[in-house]
């Protein structure tokens, strides 16, 4: 089954942010912005600190 990040999307264009500052804040690597993208499976520790970045 394939993850599904429609609601990480839409938080960021409702607060008007890019994927590269997403990149950014969350310390992520850009493969998983790609995997991401494609709704394919990252990293619990990926997923943590792209809800770090937005509390």
């Amino acid at each position: 089954m394939k993850a599904s990040y429609k609601r990480l999307w839409k938080l960021l264009i409702d607060k008007d942010t890019k994927k590269k500052y997403l990149l950014e804040q969350a310390s992520i690597s850009s493969f998983s912005i790609r995997k991401l993208n494609r709704g394919e499976n990252v990293t619990m520790d990926d997923l943590g600190k792209i809800c770090m970045a937005y509390i």
